[in-house]
């Protein structure tokens, strides 16, 4: 670990070169330095208006008994 210590700034430009650095105290693994997770993207509201198109009578009531019948 002090020697990782030392050499932070080296480790460092390693992970934005894309490796991933194991930290080890007397040869146990104790810690990994990687790039960060990817950004997290918001949702927009309002983000799908004008792709999504409904058909007519797609909010009319559904009868149970012509469902259970497979009739739709």
């Amino acid at each position: 670990m002090a020697e990782g210590k030392n050499r932070l700034p080296e480790l460092i430009r390693l992970v934005e070169a894309g490796e991933r650095v194991i930290i080890t105290r007397h040869g146990v693994p104790v810690a990994q330095l990687g790039p960060p997770p990817p950004p997290i993207h918001q949702a927009r509201l309002g983000g799908m208006r004008d792709r999504i198109r409904l058909h007519p009578g797609w909010d009319t009531p559904i009868d149970p008994d012509r469902f259970l019948e497979g009739d739709l």
